[in-house]
C-alpha cells in the first residue's frame, strides 16, 4: 500500500521542528511565548541540552527536512537516531507528551519504510565520513589547544583526559569537567568549541544527504543509437542533433525507439529538446526518465522543448509547462532581400560586401583538417568568456569525424577569416544554428551577411528550413511595446529590457525578427511550481551562466588574432 503523503508530511515536520529550535535558540523571549509553550510538546527541542545545542539540531533538522520530502534512505536513518532520543529525553525530563509524539512519529516513520526509497551517492558516504574524521581530529586538536591556551585562567590542575573530555562535551555544546576562573574565557572557550563542532556536523550531513553528480557521458553504443534515432525521426525537432553532446546521459524506452537526454545538474535531472524518436514510444522513455529521477530524488525537468512534445510530457506525467520564448524558424522557399520588410538586413549585407568581405558555405566534410583545426582556433579565441556556453542548443564541439554533415559558413576580407557560423543537421532537409562567432575588430553586419548567403546558397545543399537563435520570452518583449499593452506586460518587459545588460534578451529577439521567421513556442516542464528556482538555477549551471565551483567567467580582452588564411 502506497503512503506517498508520509516523506511529505514528515519533511514539514521536521523542518517545524528545526525552525522551532532555532528559534528557541536565537530569540531569549521565544520560551516564554505561547509558541514556546506549544513547542515544549514537540520532537526534536527536548534533545537539546543547551541553547546553543539547540541551534545546531535546529540546523540540522532543517537540512534533513529537504532530503525527507525527496524520501532519500539516508534522511529517513537519520531522523530514526533522533526521535528515539527524543522519545528517551522526554521521559527524562517528565514530558510525557514529547515523548509520545516522538513515539508516534517513528512508528509513522517505520510503517514508512519503503517510502524513503531514494538511492545516495556513493561516493557521497565516504566523502561524508572522511569529512567527519578529518574534521574531527582537527577539531580535538584545535579544541585541546583553546582549552590549554590558557593556563592561569584555569580552575585547578585538569589532568589531559579530563581536558579531552571537555573539548568532546564541548564539540556537541556541553560544558565539560573543566572550569575556568574568568567568565570571559569560560564563554569563548565554550563557543568556539560549539563552532568547531557545529561546523564539521553542517558539512557531514550536507555531504551526507545532498544529491548524486553523476558524470554525465554519452557512450559510443548510446550515440550510436542516437543517431540511427535521429536518421529516422531527426526531423521533428531542430534541437534534436544537441542530444549528441558528449557531456548528457541518455534514457532509452524499453523497445528503443525513443530516447530522452539529460544531464543532472544540482539535483536536477534536466533533459533538453523533445524526446528522439518515435513519438508513439516517446511516453515510455518518459516514464524511464521518471523512474530514474524518483530513484535518485532527482527533480525531473524540460528545458526548450516544443508544443508536442510539451503536451505528451504534461498529459503523461501530470507536470505542468511555462513558456519560455521562441524559436526562429526561416523556410528558404519564402526568404527574400526585396521589399521594405527586409531593407535594413538588405542595406546591411550591400555594405558589408562593398567593404570588401566574402562567403563560403561548405559541409564539414569538404574542409580540410587543417581548415577545420583554424576555424576551431579562430572561433575559441573570439568566445566572449573562459567558459563555452550552451547546453540545450549547442553541440559543445567542432570537426568532428562524427559531425561531417555539419555546415559552416565562413566570413573573410582579403584572405582573412573574420566570422564564423556553424549549423547541425535537423532531419535531412535542415539545419540548425549552433555557433555564432566574430573577430570583434571587423565591421557590424558580418553575422546577417553570413545568415543571408546561407539561406542563399541553402538550396544547392537541399535545405529547406533554417533555424536560427532561440528567443527568451519573445512574446513580452513584442507585445510589451505595443499600443494597449496593460502595466503588468509593460513592467514584465522593462524587466527583460533591465535583465538585457547581462544576458542576451532583446539583442536576439531583434536579431532574430530581422530575417521574419516562424516563430516556434519553446516551453520548461516541471513537477511543482516550487521546483522553478531550483530548475532555474540548474538550466543557467546548464547554460554555464552560472559556473558554481569554477571559476567565475570574467569577460576577456581578446587580443586580435595573425591573418588566418584558408586555402
Amino acid at each position: 500500500m502506497r503512503r506517498s503523503w508520509i516523506p511529505v508530511a514528515a519533511g514539514y515536520a521536521s523542518l517545524t521542528v528545526g525552525l522551532l529550535d532555532i528559534a528557541k535558540a536565537v530569540s531569549p523571549h521565544f520560551g516564554h511565548s505561547r509558541m514556546g509553550e506549544w513547542s515544549a510538546v514537540l520532537p526534536g527541542i527536548v534533545t537539546t541540552v543547551t541553547r546553543t545545542t539547540s541551534l545546531v539540531v535546529g540546523i540540522m533538522l532543517v537540512m534533513i527536512a529537504h532530503a525527507l520530502r525527496r524520501r532519500k534512505v539516508r534522511a529517513w536513518r537519520a531522523v530514526m537516531v533522533l526521535l528515539p532520543v527524543s522519545v528517551i529525553m522526554g521521559f527524562v525530563h517528565m514530558r510525557p507528551a514529547s515523548a509520545l509524539i516522538s513515539l508516534a512519529l517513528t512508528a509513522v516513520l517505520v510503517a514508512g519504510r519503503r517510502e524513503f526509497a531514494a538511492l545516495p551517492d556513493p561516493r557521497s558516504r565516504w566523502r561524508a565520513l572522511g569529512n567527519l574524521l578529518v574534521l574531527g581530529a582537527i577539531d580535538v586538536g584545535l579544541g585541546f589547544v583553546i582549552v590549554s591556551a590558557r593556563p592561569k585562567a584555569l580552575a585547578g590542575h585538569p589532568s589531559v583526559l579530563d581536558r579531552l573530555e571537555h573539548v568532546l562535551l564541548g564539540l556537541a555544546g556541553i560544558e565539560g569537567p573543566v572550569t575556568f576562573t574568568d567568565a570571559r574565557v569560560s564563554d569563548l572557550v565554550y563557543f568556539s568549541l560549539l563552532a568547531l563542532g557545529t561546523l564539521t556536523a553542517v558539512t557531514t550531513l550536507y555531504l551526507a544527504m545532498r544529491p548524486t553528480r553523476p558524470v554525465a557521458q554519452l557512450t559510443e553504443e548510446d550515440e550510436r543509437r542516437l543517431r540511427d534515432l535521429l536518421r529516422q525521426s531527426g526531423e521533428r525537432d531542430s534541437l534534436g542533433y544537441f542530444a549528441l553532446r558528449r557531456d548528457k546521459s541518455v534514457i532509452f524506452s524499453p523497445s528503443g525507439k525513443a530516447a530522452v537526454a539529460y544531464r543532472v545538474v544540482s539535483g536536477v535531472m534536466l533533459a533538453s529538446g523533445d524526446p528522439i524518436g518515435d513519438p508513439e514510444a516517446w511516453p515510455a522513455a518518459i516514464k524511464a526518465f521518471l523512474r530514474e529521477a524518483r530513484r535518485h530524488a532527482w527533480v525531473p525537468a524540460v528545458i526548450g522543448c516544443g508544443e508536442t512534445a510539451g503536451e505528451v510530457w504534461t498529459r503523461d506525467t501530470g507536470m505542468s509547462a511555462l513558456e519560455i520564448g521562441d524559436e526562429a524558424v526561416v523556410e528558404v522557399a519564402g526568404f527574400t532581400l526585396e521589399g521594405r520588410a527586409m531593407r535594413n538586413v538588405r542595406q546591411m549585407v550591400n555594405r558589408t560586401e562593398r567593404a570588401g568581405y566574402t562567403c563560403r558555405v561548405h559541409r564539414v566534410a569538404d574542409l580540410s583538417d587543417q581548415e577545420k583545426e583554424r576555424i576551431k582556433q579562430a572561433a575559441d579565441a573570439w568566445r566572449g568568456t573562459q567558459t563555452e556556453r550552451g547546453y540545450s542548443m549547442a553541440l559543445g564541439r567542432f570537426g568532428d569525424p562524427a559531425d561531417a554533415d555539419c555546415l559552416v559558413a565562413t566570413a573573410h576580407k582579403d584572405g582573412e577569416l573574420r566570422a564564423v557560423l556553424h549549423f547541425v543537421p535537423w532531419g535531412p532537409n535542415g539545419i540548425s544554428l549552433d555557433l555564432m562567432r566574430r573577430d570583434r575588430s571587423a565591421e557590424p553586419g558580418l553575422n546577417e551577411l553570413l545568415i543571408v548567403k546561407t539561406l542563399q546558397a541553402a538550396p544547392s545543399l537541399s535545405i529547406s528550413q533554417v533555424s536560427l537563435n532561440f528567443a527568451m520570452f519573445r512574446s513580452v518583449l513584442a507585445r510589451g511595446e505595443r499600443l494597449g499593452a496593460g502595466p503588468v506586460l509593460r513592467a514584465w518587459r522593462a524587466v527583460l529590457i533591465f535583465l538585457s545588460q547581462w544576458f542576451q534578451i532583446e539583442s536576439l529577439y531583434r536579431f532574430n525578427a530581422k530575417f521574419r521567421p516562424i516563430w516556434e513556442p519553446r516551453f520548461v516542464v516541471y513537477p511543482n511550481a516550487r521546483d522553478l528556482p531550483r530548475i532555474s538555477v540548474s538550466a543557467l549551471q546548464a547554460e554555464a551562466f552560472i559556473t558554481l565551483g569554477r571559476p567565475r567567467v570574467r569577460r576577456l580582452r581578446v587580443p586580435r588574432l595573425r591573418p588566418v588564411r584558408l586555402a
